[in-house]
């Protein structure tokens, strides 16, 4: 029986087919939901356990995130709505084959898997008081992100162009890295000036393998690995982002975004449809659009709410049930000595590699599940070259969600122009470790006195999951 063959396996065929029984739960990074896959569609796979009598939802939940929406008023009255402000008309655009997206390239007219988030400062008391609710304050005339597409009869709020500035870094046996450090321009303005105090950060669509285990993991779990004012002296703080969870109208813990802004996979959808594809939900049932945006007034809507609650759910159970495809080559010396090398770097600290997700009655394919995300979901400041300025919630403008790593070492096979952190400068894996400070530094510094033999093996280790 050849890997590529089986689409689906349990854990335990897993266990039998491919490694001794002391590895083999290493091999399957989200438990039972784990699948083999390889290849553009590794990460659009449901979750290995999911019953066939659910698997129909997740098809319904996949065919609304990949198809595109259109505008109104239109034939197709389930899909509707789209815009008239928007960055893409399709979930698949950004998160593409349900992975990374990248920043615009040569010659893109848009920037479509890349977004631009806009705020200002709280400066008065009730500004600040809005924080707890909303997490920033929107620029006065183009609200919490720019939208670079438009519908016809409406123009697009401005342009995204990216410069980048050469950072070079050396290693101490004299081999060098050039990195590459992104510059953020907006042009060709349509709703007015921009405020001089504008706090800019671009963010490319982060993949959606495992949100659901995410979500699973019991909160106590999580706080306790915060650390807020280093009381182990190891120089790794970690704070646990409180947010607004408007389903049940109070603060709960983030979990989900590049700061940890958001607290469940359904907001988080909501969010996007909202924000990126400029449809209402129950959740967030007026448009994207200022008080100077009288466009979204103007034309015409998809219906109170756009996207139905009904389709909201599937997209949700869809979101939640992509599978983590299974670790390779894990018995290759290098990646051994690769996933030994994490850990005397400190790098396992943060990318903290298991969990178990607690019972959950409603999700039964993800109830209970040993899981490797490599993520302690924590906000880290992760140093000043890594800075956007800009917060969220509680996050401050150096800090961070740890990004799970889970599944990283298929990033370039599902998307061969797919980037790494959160606005996508990093091109290859080192890249990504080398922009690490802050509470990272010493990792860093380990990293910067590894030999080139080590490098190797340590980039062979992060391929591997």
């Amino acid at each position: 029986m050849k890997p590529y063959v089986i689409a689906y396996l349990s854990a335990a065929c897993i266990s039998a087919l491919y490694l001794p029984s002391s590895l083999a739960f290493e091999r399957t990074s989200g438990g039972s939901t784990t699948v083999i896959k390889e290849g553009q569609n590794a990460f659009s796979q449901p979750a290995a356990n999911l019953p066939m009598s659910e698997r129909i939802d997740f098809s319904v939940g996949n065919s609304f995130f990949r198809n595109p929406w259109v505008s109104s008023p239109a034939s197709t009255d389930a899909r509707d709505g789209l815009g008239p402000l928007f960055n893409t008309n399709g979930c698949q655009n950004c998160h593409i084959k349900d992975g990374r997206g990248h920043p615009p390239q040569a010659g893109d007219i848009n920037a479509v898997s890349m977004l631009v988030r806009l705020s200002v400062p709280a400066l008065s008391d009730a500004e600040k008081q809005k924080l707890i609710q909303y997490g920033n304050i929107p620029e006065p005339n183009y609200g919490g992100q720019l939208q670079d597409f438009a519908l016809p009869g409406a123009k697009p709020e401005g342009k995204v162009t990216l410069s980048y500035q050469p950072v070079t870094v050396t290693f101490e046996d004299g081999e060098s890295v050039t990195l590459r450090k992104p510059n953020i321009a907006i042009t060709d303005l349509n709703y007015g000036p921009m405020a001089e105090n504008v706090q800019m950060s671009a963010r490319i669509a982060p993949p959606m393998i495992g949100l659901g285990l995410l979500e699973s993991i019991a909160a106590e779990d999580i706080y306790a690995l915060a650390d807020p004012s280093d009381d182990n002296g190891d120089g790794v703080s970690g704070r646990a982002n409180q947010v607004w969870d408007v389903e049940q109208g109070r603060t709960a813990l983030g979990r989900f975004g590049w700061k940890a802004g958001l607290p469940t996979v359904k907001q988080q959808n909501a969010a996007a449809f909202n924000g990126d594809v400029g449809l209402t939900t129950s959740m967030f049932p007026h448009h994207n659009c200022m008080p100077s945006q009288s466009v979204c007034e103007d034309m015409p809507n998809g219906g109170t709410p756009e996207v139905s609650d009904n389709i909201l759910s599937f997209v949700t159970f869809y979101a939640r049930h992509l599978a983590v495809p299974a670790r390779r080559n894990m018995e290759d010396p290098s990646v051994k000595q690769g996933q030994a090398l994490f850990v005397e770097a400190g790098c396992h600290a943060c990318h903290v590699p298991t969990f178990t997700t607690q019972k959950r009655s409603d999700l039964p394919a993800l109830s209970e599940q040993t899981i490797h995300p490599y993520t302690d979901l924590l906000l880290h400041d992760v140093g000043e070259g890594l800075a956007d300025h800009r917060g969220e919630f509680i996050a401050n403008g150096r800090e961070w969600r740890t990004a799970p790593l889970w599944g990283i070492g298929y990033t370039k096979e599902v998307s061969p122009e797919a980037t790494y952190l959160h606005d996508g400068r990093a091109r290859t894996l080192m890249e990504a470790i080398l922009w690490h400070d802050g509470e990272a530094a010493t990792a860093k510094q380990a990293v910067l006195g590894m030999s080139k033999t080590e490098r190797d093996a340590l980039v062979a280790f992060l391929r591997s999951l």
